[in-house]
């Protein structure tokens, strides 16, 4: 008789007599269509798209769309992965051992879906490696095949770590390595692989390049319409032109995910219809806005969480994505109920006491603390065990992205968040309770004062990330997208031309020369013109 595997064999996360999966490796298109043919890309970002994320974002979805949108995991470094047990487990949750079974009050042999790859929660799910070794990325693969839908191989990211780790996009110089890689995992793994990528200098090199991941065996593609050197006040523009020559150029059955200047939800189908993309990926823009894939609300259903302003403009508030979002994190992280919460504030509740007292003396009280020292400090409660689970070591970075606008008007709210510790939900509690009284507030002053939201001022943040319309200023991307302080809205980036006249970056004498060299190309062309 067969030996009965171990939970942990059962689970994959040993490494060993991983149970073979019941259905037939796919690939390309047909893998693609089997997914639901997803048009909305949740992208994979280190430390920021975890399981508790992933599902704030398809939370704003009907049920009926879920199959529209494909999320990955956070990008996570094969070589620890496959090393470290404990890595694993702060890394990748697919499922939990030792549950009691109330029928029978015996503790179960077997694990239980959890919270990454759950086939009710988390499907479909791409999990993303970073690597540089054919054998380890295997190994780490064969961890989490049983719990997603392909795995992934990251070749875009630009910052530092990589090029210290040799990994990401500094692998685009080693053609040979990256096609082994991707070769290793689709001749070995039950699952398909996918590679995500940045463009290069010539839309032709990029053109050989995505050939090159291809013919090793990637079933889809996902192609960042930036350069390598593009980050941080680089940033600047992706270019979708590259983008539809690799649409036209690669066979037609080739599945290809866009990725870049995606910043609110009506960018998504200019990006298909000009980059003719089967699907568009959002990174920074789903970060600022988690509702950015989901169509907004009918006219009149807006209800306690939307708010859409009388020129039509509108988004969902923070105080209700913030709950929503310590909700997912109390049922299915913590595994708890959530607290009995108030309805959220809308102007309807005026004129009833029992609404309009809790905010404002939390408001009153939350802002004076602050305001003033302490007559004696003391000494915060600790969490009784420090969490490692990224689903709670990602919250404080989460609620800076989200709260950004408003947090920048309220410092208060801004200097409580930055005191959270991982795990210590009551803090977090009363941070969201902040930011209800405050919203409450702005909602107010939009009822008195409707042309000043309806029409919002510049505020002198820069744009530059700006999505589909190619807005060349600052000023004119801001305006495009900017919505009222308590509404999510996305962070536009300055454009380098923009930041280098702030002296926020400065060129370096190969780039000066560069930018010469242009200028008297340019010059010579308007003359022969």
């Amino acid at each position: 008789m067969a030996r009965k595997p171990s939970s942990e064999e059962s689970a994959g996360r040993a490494g060993v007599d991983l149970p073979p999966l019941k259905r037939r490796k796919l690939a390309g298109r047909e893998f693609y269509e089997s997914l639901g043919s997803p048009r909305m890309i949740l992208a994979p970002m280190v430390d920021q798209s975890e399981f508790a994320w992933r599902m704030l974002t398809r939370s704003f979805m009907k049920p009926e769309e879920s199959q529209q949108l494909l999320a990955y995991t956070p990008m996570i470094h094969a070589r620890m992965f496959t090393e470290r047990q404990r890595f694993r487990d702060q890394n990748f949750q697919p499922v939990k051992d030792g549950l009691e079974d109330t029928s029978t009050k015996l503790e179960c042999q077997m694990p239980s879906a959890y919270l990454d790859g759950n086939p009710q929660l988390d499907r479909p799910l791409f999990v993303q490696f970073c690597a540089n070794n054919p054998e380890e990325l295997l190994a780490a693969a064969r961890h989490v095949q049983p719990f997603c839908d392909a795995v992934d191989l990251n070749l875009g990211c630009p910052q530092g770590i990589a090029k210290r780790g040799n990994y990401g996009a500094f692998l685009q110089e080693d053609w040979n390595l990256v096609h082994d890689l991707i070769r290793k995992l689709h001749d070995n793994l039950d699952v398909p692989v996918t590679a995500k990528i940045r463009i290069l200098e010539t839309k032709e090199k990029t053109l050989d390049y995505a050939k090159t991941i291809l013919s090793a065996g990637a079933s889809i593609i996902t192609v960042h319409g930036r350069l390598r050197e593009q980050k941080g006040h680089k940033t600047g523009l992706a270019d979708w032109k590259v983008l539809r020559y690799l649409r036209e150029s690669l066979p037609p059955d080739t599945v290809i995910f866009a990725n870049g200047n995606i910043l609110q939800h009506t960018d998504i189908q200019r990006c298909l219809d000009a980059t003719g993309a089967d699907a568009v990926m959002s990174a920074e823009g789903n970060l600022y806005d988690p509702a950015i894939f989901a169509q907004p609300p009918a006219l009149g259903q807006e209800g306690r969480e939307y708010w859409r302003g009388r020129n039509g403009k509108g988004g969902y508030r923070m105080d209700a994505v913030f709950r929503r979002y310590l909700d997912i994190i109390y049922k299915h992280v913590l595994e708890q109920e959530p607290p009995a919460r108030q309805p959220l504030f809308i102007l309807g509740d005026v004129a009833g006491e029992t609404q309009s007292t809790p905010f404002s003396t939390a408001e009153v009280t939350l802002e004076e603390d602050d305001a003033h020292p302490p007559k004696k400090k003391q000494r915060r409660q600790k969490p009784e065990e420090k969490s490692t689970s990224p689903n709670l070591v990602a919250m404080q970075a989460h609620l800076f992205h989200l709260l950004r606008s408003l947090v920048t008007r309220h410092t208060h709210i801004r200097d409580r968040l930055a005191k959270c510790r991982v795990g210590d939900m009551k803090a977090f509690e009363e941070v969201l309770l902040m930011t209800e009284a405050v919203t409450r507030t702005g909602l107010l002053e939009c009822e008195d004062d409707h042309a000043k939201y309806d029409e919002p001022e510049d505020n002198g943040e820069a744009a530059g990330d700006d999505g589909a319309t190619v807005i060349e200023s600052s000023a004119a991307a801001v305006k495009a997208c900017k919505r009222p302080w308590w509404v999510c809205q996305p962070h536009v980036r300055p454009l380098p031309k923009e930041a280098l006249e702030k002296g926020s970056i400065q060129l370096s004498k190969k780039e000066k020369r560069r930018l010469e060299e242009e200028k008297e190309v340019q010059k010579e062309e308007l003359v022969a013109g």
